[in-house]
């Protein structure tokens, strides 16, 4: 027997550091490049280790949870990326650090997958809203590494605060380790046919390569936006910055409300006051000729955007329910693979 309550609060927990962790090298970067001397190569490879990292993760959780639970994993990738924030903090040589980083990203995409993924099994009901509760926590995650670091700034320096998150992270590990969760689905073995049939599953492939595009719409708005924003109406790059962090605000209070207001609301109404939302947010960022105009685009924008990832996964969940961790696995690593691309054009 296990306590639901208390595992859905325990994967928020990971979500939380997660979305900590997706934050935490463009926090410190300045100061990377600074120590390691970095040149534009060295800084785009360790760039680029990340998203690799963060893929690797997302394709091994999900047959390792089918197969032997969520408690060892989820503790091995708080441990990887504990190593990852030390690693940032204290790594000796460029070549750990990179090492670190990679393990960085590795434990964050798996604790990424296997958070959902449990959230989901756990959830006889609303698996959609309950993703969204979960998905508040990853967005306070990202939005906390740099108000901490700003915070902390004249009193720590930039390797302390990392350092002692990444301790907490282990915490969180030994933590995992001590609760209960549910038993394997797929204790004795994975079946290797049904597994095989989500490459042929039609339906389980066009929601993968939705995300696939949600993810990159996504990179396109975090990393275009304040560029768009400084050429478009002149703004400070510290201006825009914090319109840019508005879109992340809209997606959590968008989520807030889809795990509770909205909850028993039908997809799709949901579906139709997002697109309506993204339209609008759009809109108004093209024709945007103030601050504040262009700050309500990037809050619809970011509301409109929220149930992409919850609700689909629900229906991922639903599907695939005594193989959901790895149906998971499949569809974060397409979605990633949008992102990644992003990335690689920006």
């Amino acid at each position: 027997m296990y306590n639901k309550r208390l595992i859905f609060w325990a994967a928020c927990a990971g979500i939380l550091f997660f979305g900590i962790s997706i934050t935490t090298l463009g926090s410190v970067i300045p100061e990377l490049k600074t120590k390691f001397e970095l040149d534009e190569l060295a800084f785009g490879t360790l760039f680029s280790l990340l998203p690799f990292g963060l893929m690797v993760g997302s394709l091994i959780f999900g047959p390792f949870c089918d197969r032997y639970g969520y408690k060892f994993l989820l503790s091995l990738a708080c441990i990887s990326m504990f190593i990852g924030f030390e690693g940032i903090a204290y790594a000796p040589s460029q070549t750990l650090l990179q090492v670190c980083i990679f393990l960085f990203g590795l434990g964050g995409g798996a604790i990424n997958g296997a958070t959902s993924a449990l959230v989901s099994d756990i959830s006889e009901e609303n698996k959609g809203a309950n993703l969204s509760l979960l998905g508040v926590f990853f967005a306070i995650g990202a939005l906390g590494m740099p108000f901490i670091l700003g915070i902390l700034d004249n009193a720590f320096s930039y390797d302390v605060i990392v350092s002692i998150v990444g301790f907490v992270t282990l915490a969180l590990a030994i933590f995992y380790l001590v609760i209960r969760f549910p038993l394997p689905k797929q204790a004795g073995g994975i079946p290797v046919a049904k597994s095989l049939h989500l490459f042929k599953d039609n339906v389980l492939l066009l929601i993968a390569f939705f995300l696939f595009f949600q993810s990159a719409f996504e990179g396109i708005i975090n990393n275009w936006t304040t560029t768009y924003l400084g050429e478009h109406l002149s703004m400070a790059h510290d201006s825009a910055l914090f319109a840019l962090s508005l879109s992340v605000v809209g997606m959590t209070v968008m989520r807030l409300l889809l795990g509770s207001v909205f909850r028993n609301t039908a997809p799709k109404t949901i579906w139709i006051i997002s697109f309506l939302m993204i339209l609008s947010g759009l809109v108004l960022l093209t024709i945007a000729q103030s601050f504040i105009i262009a700050s309500t685009g990037l809050i619809l924008t970011g509301g409109g955007l929220a149930a992409g990832f919850p609700i689909m996964l629900g229906f991922v969940g639903n599907r695939y329910k005594d193989i959901s961790a790895t149906a998971f696995s499949l569809v974060f690593v397409i979605a990633l693979a949008g992102n990644t691309i992003i990335e690689a054009a920006a």
